[in-house]
């Protein structure tokens, strides 16, 4: 009985678990403009000239995506093939602007992509709903920098400026496997087993 019983507690946390890598927070520390995570990503296109504003702009992307094959980034080394991680985009579009701040993430930082080949090959990584453009000056130019925060492993600290395209990096974090829902209809079945185990030690009895 107590078998079955830890079974259906299992079955339970299964099918309401949800698990997914996020962006926390944001704050610009220095320059115009705030933090403004987008939510809501549905027709929206970045990459040159699409925002033309002060705030620092972070949204989530691919969440708990096990590589198939060895992932190159710029910052933080090649990531394996077989890890599971969580991808997330972080731009700076602004007229013409110097930005200094941070985004903060659930999650610990495996690397930073920065560069537009790396940006580009890891594109299968980003969001379905949102339009990645890739001009010739897309991710970061000389003088600008990013870095995770040596005290603070789910932090991204970003310093630059940035007038025509903007600057964007990706951010890998660490992803987790999902576990299986089980359906209904198992959660029924194993319920129904811990009937049949009681009935039948009630007859015992």
């Amino acid at each position: 009985m107590k078998k079955l019983l830890a079974i259906g507690v299992f079955a339970v946390v299964a099918a309401t678990h949800s698990v997914s890598a996020a962006v926390v927070d944001g704050f610009v520390t220095s320059g115009a403009g705030s933090f403004e995570e987008i939510v809501d990503t549905t027709g929206l296109t970045v990459g040159q000239n699409n925002q033309q504003s002060d705030n620092l702009f972070a949204f989530n992307e691919a969440q708990n995506v096990k590589l198939t094959s060895d992932l190159s980034t710029d910052m933080g080394g090649s990531i394996s093939a077989g890890t599971v991680v969580s991808s997330h985009y972080v731009f700076f579009d602004p007229v013409r602007g110097f930005q200094e701040g941070f985004v903060d993430f659930d999650s610990p930082i495996l690397a930073v992509i920065t560069s537009l080949g790396a940006l580009t090959l890891s594109d299968f990584l980003g969001d379905p709903e949102v339009t990645y453009l890739s001009p010739a000056l897309r991710g970061l130019e000389s003088g600008d920098s990013v870095g995770i925060d040596p005290g603070i492993g789910t932090r991204l600290l970003v310093d630059w400026f940035a007038s025509s395209p903007g600057d964007y990096v990706r951010v890998i974090t660490e992803g987790e496997l999902a576990v299986v829902p089980v359906p209904a209809s198992g959660l029924l079945l194993l319920g129904g087993l811990g009937m049949i185990v009681v009935a039948r030690r009630r007859r015992k009895a």
